[in-house]
């Protein structure tokens, strides 16, 4: 593990090279800029794979690290580092195999598009960042590579910026990134001076090494420092992985191409938050109080509920989906904070792999059907796309926790812990899961069964967009018998039986119910007509509204974070206007005023005064004695002869 950590810089950096040459190649080298960025993507996972098998065999979450420095200034010195363990391994490894076979089906999706070379750029640098956001042993590379993991969301949703809603969703994201983000910074600036590095592994020195230390120093609000500083971290991961109340940005994220929302969705930004908390689990660990990890499983537990509620009321396919990311996210929050540290890794590697192939899997849909997202104008595709049926059918399966599907062991796993800490987040978590197999089961209906309701035939895709969502089928079936042994692999100290078989009997039994209601609901009757009204809809009524316009969360913010944020704009532009403005005026007229006092007073009559009349005496006696410069004889002889008798005169009179 020693030298293949020496070698960890190259996973992301190969990305980093691939986006650095298409931004240099002309829109026309469409198949070289392909090549170039799945070349590269490739030799990253091959890299990862290489590492994830040389940390095998290791045990107690054994690491490797390598630090070096980057520069020095005046006393300080400021390093970089890589790591090598086994979350690093696993992660690295599903960033870049999930994030090659997305693009490939990208190289289908975009085939069209104009700006081919420009947006794969943008995704190699997007997995780039991820990549050296995953192997990055120090906080600074870490959050370098988490800014700009957020500036690549922002350029990739806002890819079609031409799209009024595709603008406002890339800005959407950027700001509501960015707010999490400050509370991220100052996590980092505090824990940097707190342990005087911001290596998180260096031989016993590193930040997460001193955790236990920063746990006895008093911090912020009578908390300790430790419970200070993961409070702080949190907030960062609230905004990258879509915690409620910073979840808004990710729905409207599906703006971007459906191979963007694949990649944010299931392997890269949102992954970032769980990771990191992940990453800094010692900390959130060391605080006594259990206040850092009871915040963050009811967060979470809260996120997995809400979102699952309005995923049940959408139309277009992605949002139920990006909905659905929420509430999985969630989950995986949810088993942090109760402890799970494995558990909530597993199902951040498992839900990436089927949620990646139900993206995909949608965008297939999107292509086959000529553009369409809205579902009530779908229906019957089973028929005509029975490829992408079958794929997708495994991702839903997967994503309800059927057994034996990954989602099943994965979100078992999940629940089991948080039944184990606190039975009333198990129960909301528990029927979260119920919501998730109804509103999937729904999805499946409305866009599969029944007949088309569409205007131009839907078609199957090509082999580059149906090949991925394949491939990620076979993991999501066969990833979750290994969910055992991954905990094993991170280290974990045994699995604590307790209520295993009751939450494992309930958690089967409520997707059967979710996946029951939805075929009651959905199934029995499928929808003739595009302008039908939804069934649900006609069952809840106004509730249904309700969760369709996502509990008015969006609303609720336009009313008053953001109408007092523009109102204290205004606020401020009239304070500037007048009194600012009006401080500047008064001093520039006073200015003016002494200006012109002294331009009169001074320039214009004392010294211009005094030099012109100077001027004008010696002009006027310049004509004057010009008049003797005649140049007549007798004149000059009058002016000798007077000049005599004058100087005679006074020569007399003394």
């Amino acid at each position: 593990m020693n030298e293949l950590v020496k070698q960890q810089w190259l996973i992301p950096f190969l990305p980093l090279v691939a986006a650095a040459v298409q931004a240099l190649l002309p829109r026309t080298a469409r198949k070289l800029s392909a090549g170039i960025c799945l070349t590269a993507m490739g030799a990253s996972c091959v890299l990862a794979l290489r590492a994830f098998v040389g940390t095998l065999g290791h045990h107690e979450a054994e690491r490797a690290v390598w630090n070096f420095v980057w520069f020095d200034y005046g006393t300080t010195r400021l390093e970089l580092g890589f790591i090598l363990d086994p979350m690093t391994a696993a992660m690295a490894l599903m960033v870049a195999f999930v994030g090659f076979w997305i693009f490939v089906n990208a190289t289908g999706y975009m085939s069209d598009d104009e700006n081919f070379t420009r947006f794969f750029c943008f995704l190699s640098l997007f997995a780039a960042a991820m990549l050296g956001l995953v192997v990055a042993n120090n906080l600074l590379m870490l959050f370098m590579c988490w800014e700009l993991v957020g500036l690549c969301s922002y350029l990739l949703i806002g890819f079609w910026h031409f799209k009024p809603s595709a603008a406002a969703a890339m800005k959407k994201a950027f700001i509501t990134t960015r707010i999490g983000d400050v509370g991220f910074f100052l996590g980092i600036l505090l824990l940097s001076w707190q342990a005087g590095t911001l290596n998180l592994y260096d031989g016993g020195n590193g930040a997460l090494e001193q955790a236990g230390a920063l746990a006895g120093i008093p911090g912020w609000f009578g908390w300790s420092m430790a419970t200070t500083i993961a409070m702080l971290l949190f907030i960062g991961a609230m905004g990258k992985s879509a915690q409620f109340p910073l979840h808004v940005w990710l729905p409207d994220a599906m703006e971007g191409p459906t191979p963007v929302s694949a990649l944010i969705h299931a392997a890269t930004m949102v992954a970032a938050g769980v990771f990191m908390v992940g990453r800094m689990f010692a900390l959130f660990a060391a605080d006594t109080s259990g206040l850092a990890l009871n915040i963050v499983m009811w967060v979470g537990c809260f996120t997995a509920l809400f979102s699952a509620t309005i995923a049940v009321a959408q139309f277009d396919i992605k949002r139920v989906l990006a909905y659905s990311t929420c509430s999985q996210l969630g989950f995986m929050m949810m088993a942090l904070g109760a402890g799970g540290l494995a558990p909530g890794q597993f199902h951040l590697l498992t839900h990436a792999f089927f949620k990646a192939l139900l993206f995909l899997g949608s965008g297939c849909v999107i292509i086959g059907t000529h553009h369409e997202q809205d579902m009530r104008k779908m229906g019957g595709l089973r028929k005509y796309m029975p490829v992408t049926f079958g794929c997708y059918l495994i991702g839903m399966l997967a994503l309800a926790g059927v057994p034996p599907f990954a989602g099943f062991w994965s979100k078992d796993e999940v629940l089991l812990v948080a039944f184990q800490r606190n039975k009333l987040a198990w129960g909301l978590a528990t029927f979260a899961a119920f919501l998730t197999a109804f509103y999937m089961t729904r999805q499946m209906f409305m866009v599969f069964a029944g007949k088309w309701r569409g205007h131009h035939e839907p078609h199957e895709v090509p082999w580059n967009m149906w090949l991925p969502i394949a491939v990620l089928s076979v993991f999501a079936v066969g990833l979750g018998f290994f969910g055992a042994q991954y905990g094993h692999y991170l280290g974990a100290h045994g699995e604590d039986p307790h209520g295993k078989w009751i939450v494992m009997g309930l958690s089967v039994a409520v997707g059967a119910a979710g996946i029951l209601l939805g075929w009651i609901v959905y199934g029995r009757r499928t929808m003739e007509h595009a302008d039908e009204p939804d069934p649900l809809a006609v069952k809840l009524g106004a509730l249904f509204t309700c969760l369709n316009r996502k509990w008015y969360v969006d609303e609720f913010y336009d009313a008053t974070i953001i109408r007092a944020t523009m109102l204290l704009g205004e606020l401020w532009r009239a304070f500037d206007k007048l009194v600012i403005d009006g401080i500047l005026h008064g001093i520039a007229w006073m200015a003016w005023g002494v200006s012109q006092v002294v331009r009169w007073v001074g320039d214009e009559f004392f010294i211009n005064g005094g030099f012109d009349a100077g001027c004008e005496s010696v002009r006027l006696s310049g004509r004057e004695f010009a008049k003797f410069q005649a140049g007549r004889i007798q004149g000059y002889l009058r002016i000798l002869c007077l000049g005599t008798v004058i100087l005679l005169v006074i020569w007399y009179l003394k």
